[in-house]
C-alpha cells in the first residue's frame, strides 16, 4: 500500500532512510559498547543481542528504548541479580540515556520456553517478565549480535501460529481491557503505544509481517484513526512534541482509546 506523508514524518528515498537510520544508531553505539564490555566480568555471557527499533531500523537517539537479551549458562541467583542491577543503575548515573537500556536475562536451559518470566532490568527497575514470541521472531528475523552466537542458532523457529496466538492474547487479555479504562489514556504513553500496537498486531496476523513503528504510524489514517492522531503521536517520536490544553487532552484521550479498542476488535474479528 502507499503510504502517506505525514508531518515529521517524511517518506525518505531508501538510500537516504538507511543513512538517517545508521546515524541514529551510531549515537546508540557507546552506550551499548560500555556495556557489552561490562557484563562479562559479573557473569559469562554466551550471547548478547538487540532487537525492537534499534535492530530494526526505527531508533529514535533519546525517545527509543534499547532492547537487549542476554543468554546465560543458568538463570542468575539473588547475588548475581544484585550485581547486573547494580550495573545497570552505575551506568543510568554516569549516562541517563542508559535508563532506557532494558536487558532481560535468558538462562541457556530455558531457550525454548516463550512463556517463561526471565530477570530484567527495564525502565529503572529490576522484573521478571518473558522473551515472547514477538520478541523471539524479532530476533530470529533481524536481531543484532553484540557478541556470541547468533539467534538462530540458540533459539528454536517460532511457527507462524505460535506468533498469532500470542498477539492475540496480548489484544484480548491485555490491551482490550486498558480501552476499557478511560483515564490512562490522558498520559502520552498510552496514546502513543495503544494504537500503534493494535496496528502492528492487525499487519502481523493479516499479512504475517512484523513491522516497525514508522510504518505503523504512516497506516493510521488509512485505518480511520481520528483526524490528527497520526500526526500527534509522529511528532513526540520524530519532531517537536505539541502542547495540549487540558480539554485538548482529554477529547484526544477519548478518541484514542476507542480508536485503539475498534482496531483490537477487528483483528480478533
Amino acid at each position: 500500500m502507499t503510504l502517506p506523508d505525514l508531518p515529521h514524518l517524511p517518506r525518505l528515498p531508501a538510500a537516504e532512510q538507511a543513512a538517517a537510520d545508521a546515524a541514529q544508531r551510531a549515537l546508540a553505539a557507546p552506550l551499548l559498547a560500555r556495556f557489552a564490555a561490562r557484563l562479562p566480568a559479573l557473569v559469562p555471557v554466551r550471547a548478547l543481542w538487540v532487537h525492537g527499533s534499534l535492530a530494526y531500523g526505527d531508533y529514535r537517539h533519546g525517545r527509543s528504548d534499547l532492547d537487549l537479551v542476554a543468554v546465560l549458562p543458568a538463570a542468575p541467583d539473588a547475588p548475581l541479580r544484585g550485581r547486573i542491577t547494580a550495573l545497570h543503575r552505575e551506568l543510568i548515573e554516569q549516562e541517563p540515556d542508559a535508563e532506557r537500556l532494558h536487558c532481560t536475562y535468558l538462562p541457556g536451559g530455558a531457550l525454548g520456553d516463550a512463556a517463561a518470566a526471565h530477570f530484567t532490568f527495564a525502565q529503572g527497575e529490576p522484573m521478571d517478565r518473558p522473551v515472547t514470541a514477538v520478541t523471539r521472531r524479532e530476533l530470529l528475523d533481524g536481531g543484532t549480535v553484540l557478541a556470541g552466537e547468533r539467534p538462530g542458532v540458540l533459539l528454536p523457529p517460532v511457527t507462524d501460529a505460535e506468533l498469532h496466538a500470542h498477539i492475540r492474547a496480548d489484544l484480548r487479555d491485555y490491551w482490550y481491557p486498558i480501552t476499557a479504562r478511560p483515564d490512562p489514556w490522558r498520559r502520552d504513553v498510552w496514546v502513543d503505544h495503544g494504537p500503534v500496537t493494535a496496528v502492528r498486531a492487525t499487519v502481523a496476523l493479516c499479512e504475517g509481517r512484523l513491522i516497525a513503528k514508522r510504518e505503523a504510524i504512516s497506516r493510521l489514517p488509512a485505518l480511520g484513526a481520528p483526524p490528527g492522531l497520526a500526526e500527534d503521536i509522529a511528532a513526540r517520536r520524530y519532531g517537536v512534541p505539541p502542547t495540549l490544553t487540558p480539554g485538548e487532552r482529554t477529547r484526544r484521550a477519548e478518541r484514542a482509546r476507542l480508536f485503539t479498542r475498534t482496531l483490537i476488535e477487528r483483528a480478533l474479528g
